[in-house]
C-alpha cells in the first residue's frame, strides 16, 4: 500500500482507472480492423481489448497512478481474452502504474492459495514465474477469515496488497450487507440461544462486521504512512457509510467504485479521505475509457484523458477541504 500511496501523492491523482472493456464500447474502426485480421473470433476481442487499453494507458499514465482491469470482461472471451487481461496489466505496469487485478476471489485451503497465485507467483522447478503482474487483488470474505488467510500470506510474502470487499456500490448490496448481526464491542458474536450483546455502531449490520475483521486482518501489517496492506472496498453511492467506516478504520486504505456512470459525485467522497487527503483511491470505468463516445472529434485516448484531468480536478477540490 505504501507503493500506491506514493504513487498517488506524486501525481497528486487519487483515480484508478477501471479497464472494462466490452466489445460495443470498441471503436468500429478497431473492430473492422481486427475482425479482419483475425475473422469474427474471440481472438479478435482480445486484440481490440489489448489495443484499446494502451491507447488509453499510454495518454494516461502520467495523470493517473493505477488501473483496475476487470478479469470478468476478459474471461469471456476464453484463453484469448485471459491473455490480453494479462498482456494489458504487464503494460500497465511496464509504464509504472500500480495494478489492482479486480478478481473478487474467494474460497478456502489450497484452492485460495491457488487463487492467491495472482500475487505470489508460481514456481515450476526452481523457476519463478510473476504471470499476473498485479500489484493488489480484489477479494471476497464470505467464507470468513480461512478464505482471506491465505491471500494475506501472499499478499505479506510478495510485498503486495488486497482489497477486501466491505460495501459495495451496487442498490443490492443492503440485501445483505446491511444485515444486523450480533456482535459485542470486541467484535464477538454472541451465541443465539443467548441474550443479545451490546453491538457497536449502527447495530453491527454485516459490513461493519467485516469492516471489524479487515481492521484485524491487517492489524499487523502497517506501512510506514499509516496504512495496512490490507484494503476495503468501499462503494462511493454510500456517502454517509464511507465516512462511518473511515472514522472506524483509520488504517485502511479504501479502493473506492461508483464513481460517475453509477451516480456518486466528488462531493459525496468528502468523507472517504482521512485529514491528511489520503486513505482511498477512486475508480472510475465508463467515464474515462468510454469517454470517446461523447466527445466528438477526439480519439480514444484524448477522451480519456481529458475525462482523467477532469476527475482529478474534481477529487483536488475535494481533498482541499479535508
Amino acid at each position: 500500500m505504501d507503493k500506491l500511496i506514493e504513487c498517488i501523492d506524486a501525481l497528486k491523482s487519487p483515480i484508478v482507472v477501471g479497464l472494462d472493456p466490452t466489445l460495443e464500447m470498441i471503436p468500429e474502426s478497431l473492430q473492422e480492423e481486427m475482425f479482419e485480421k483475425f475473422g469474427k473470433t474471440p481472438a479478435a476481442v482480445a486484440e481490440m481489448f489489448l489495443a484499446f487499453n494502451r491507447e488509453i494507458i499510454d495518454s494516461v499514465s502520467d495523470i493517473v497512478p493505477a488501473v483496475k482491469p476487470q478479469i470478468a470482461m476478459y474471461e469471456k472471451y476464453g484463453l484469448d481474452g485471459v491473455a490480453a487481461y494479462i498482456k494489458t496489466a504487464e503494460y500497465a505496469s511496464s509504464k509504472g502504474l500500480f495494478v489492482i487485478g479486480d478478481i473478487k476471489r474467494g474460497d478456502i485451503s489450497s484452492t485460495a492459495e491457488a487463487y492467491a497465485a495472482h500475487l505470489s507467483g508460481t514456481t515450476i522447478g526452481g523457476e519463478y514465474f510473476d504471470l499476473w503482474h498485479e500489484d493488489a487483488i480484489t477479494v471476497n470474505p464470505y467464507l470468513g477469515s480461512d478464505g482471506i488467510a491465505p491471500f494475506v500470506t501472499a499478499a505479506t510474502e510478495a510485498d503486495k496488497s488486497i482489497f477486501v470487499l466491505v460495501k459495495t456500490s451496487n442498490p443490492s448490496s443492503s440485501e445483505l450487507q446491511d444485515l444486523t448481526v450480533n456482535q459485542d464491542e470486541n467484535g464477538n458474536y454472541a451465541d443465539s440461544k443467548t441474550e443479545p450483546s451490546p453491538c457497536i455502531h449502527h447495530g453491527a449490520t454485516l459490513y461493519r462486521a467485516v469492516a471489524t475483521l479487515v481492521d484485524k486482518w491487517g492489524a499487523d501489517q502497517i506501512g510506514r504512512y499509516g496504512y495496512s496492506r490490507v484494503g476495503a472496498v468501499v462503494g462511493a453511492t454510500h456517502r454517509d457509510v464511507g465516512a462511518e467506516l473511515r472514522k472506524a478504520l483509520p488504517h485502511t486504505f479504501f479502493l473506492v467504485p461508483g464513481y460517475g456512470a453509477q451516480g456518486a459525485t466528488a462531493e459525496d467522497l468528502l468523507g472517504f479521505f482521512d485529514k491528511d487527503g489520503r486513505g482511498c483511491i477512486v475508480n472510475s470505468s465508463r467515464g474515462i475509457i468510454a469517454a470517446w463516445r461523447k466527445k466528438d472529434g477526439l480519439s480514444v485516448g484524448e477522451a480519456a484523458r481529458a475525462a482523467a484531468i477532469m476527475m482529478r480536478d474534481e477529487l483536488a477540490h475535494v481533498i482541499g477541504r479535508t
